[in-house]
């Protein structure tokens, strides 16, 4: 009886969150499947014709849109990397006992609401705001402006989406033995050496974690572009938001996420075969 009990633990503990995914990811995502091959409109209703269609409309409609956001995320994710790994190596090799409070300090933007944080940049970068208003007509020409270009997309989802990728770079860096980087400067490594390829390869991992953990919201997000950038800037978060609110065209709101979706995917496996997620997780390992 008791041996019966405790094969029977394992699944006991996992029976919540699974009935929690189940019930706010399974079944949603399977509704929206549904969806997402319907045809009709809101004032006639939606019925299920197997229309396959909706996602070819969506891809040959919105092309555009698809490349421009994953343009966006991968130049703000490249930009994550370029910030937020000298950060990372900072505080875990020089942060001593203050490492927590820098941790803080970083994550402290973050208790206030997303909306509220893009608008604040919005501010920020204005023609007339603390950065471009003292050096317009001066360092810069007087038609000079940030707002409503790419420019000012992509800094607002590096900014927006940063921790994302410090933390789990951290959390690498922080789990490397000390004695090992001291064993290549015994070595005569130099310190270029001793970081490509001593520390570098042990902090792959994180740099992985990061960069799905970070490409795959910037590349859906819509905020950003809303309020950052212009017409010529939509992103296909966008534009499933219109369908989805403005235009009640539910089946192509999901056919559109979807095939965001199966992109990303894609996008996510290549990835993680390019890098080599054995070598990942060997190093994780370790």
């Amino acid at each position: 009886m008791a041996r019966g009990r405790g094969r029977l633990t394992p699944y006991l503990m996992i029976l919540p969150s699974g009935l929690w995914m189940a019930a706010f990811f399974l079944v949603p995502m399977v509704l929206m499947v549904s969806l997402s091959l319907q045809t009709g409109n809101l004032i006639d209703g939606f019925r299920q014709t197997f229309h396959w269609q909706n996602y070819l409309d969506g891809i040959d409609t919105y092309g555009d849109k698809f490349v421009r956001s994953l343009w966006y995320g991968f130049l703000a994710t490249v930009a994550c990397i370029v910030i937020a790994y000298p950060a990372a190596y900072w505080i875990a090799f020089r942060g001593g006992r203050h490492k927590s409070t820098y941790l803080f300090l970083i994550l402290l933007p973050y208790f206030v609401s997303f909306i509220l944080r893009t608008v604040s940049w919005k501010l920020v970068l204005t023609d007339n705001g603390p950065i471009l208003g003292p050096l317009r007509g001066t360092v810069l020409p007087d038609d000079f402006h940030i707002l409503d270009t790419g420019v000012a997309v992509v800094s607002g989802l590096t900014y927006n989406f940063l921790p994302f990728m410090v933390l789990p770079i951290y959390v690498a860096l922080e789990r490397i033995d000390h004695r090992v980087v001291e064993a290549a400067y015994d070595l005569y490594a130099s310190r270029l050496q001793a970081f490509t390829r001593v520390i570098l390869p042990l902090s792959l991992p994180g740099v992985f974690a990061g960069v799905i953990m970070t490409f795959v919201p910037v590349s859906s997000d819509y905020v950003n572009a809303e309020v950052l950038g212009g017409p010529q800037n939509t992103m296909i978060g966008n534009v499933i938001q219109t369908e989805y609110f403005n235009n009640s065209a539910y089946p192509m709101a999901s056919a559109l996420s979807f095939s965001l979706m199966a992109i990303l995917l894609v996008g996510i496996f290549a990835y993680a075969r390019t890098l080599g997620t054995e070598d990942v997780l060997e190093a994780a390992g370790r």
